[in-house]
């Protein structure tokens, strides 16, 4: 490791240790309401990122039933465009049994 490494790393590490205190200072319920905050954000994100998979997906084998993308450029898109469904089909089953859960709680 060279010294530059080292210096860079150091620093790296005062910063984080500097941004921690200051996250400890806010309280907890400004903490919590920017983890609801950071959490909603981080879902639409996800949900937004499967979407754009699936249209990836699609649009490269048009492109590939048309000719314009090899063959192997549609199976990586057709695998990519699966396994996002196949996480949003898991994720939707989850979220489905927790909410039966709920409802079988007593009140």
């Amino acid at each position: 490791m060279s010294d530059f490494a080292s210096i860079r790393s150091a620093v790296q590490a005062q910063a984080a240790y500097a941004n921690a205190t200051q996250n400890k200072t806010t309280g907890p319920s400004a903490e919590t309401a920017a983890q609801a905050q950071n959490f909603s954000e981080m879902v639409a994100q996800a949900a937004a990122g499967a979407v754009e998979t699936v249209r990836t997906g699609d649009q490269v084998a048009i492109a590939g039933v048309s000719g314009n993308a090899t063959v192997q450029q549609v199976v990586e898109a057709t695998m990519a465009m699966e396994s996002t469904v196949q996480v949003s089909v898991a994720l939707r089953d989850k979220l489905v049994q927790a909410y039966q859960e709920v409802l079988r709680m007593p009140i």
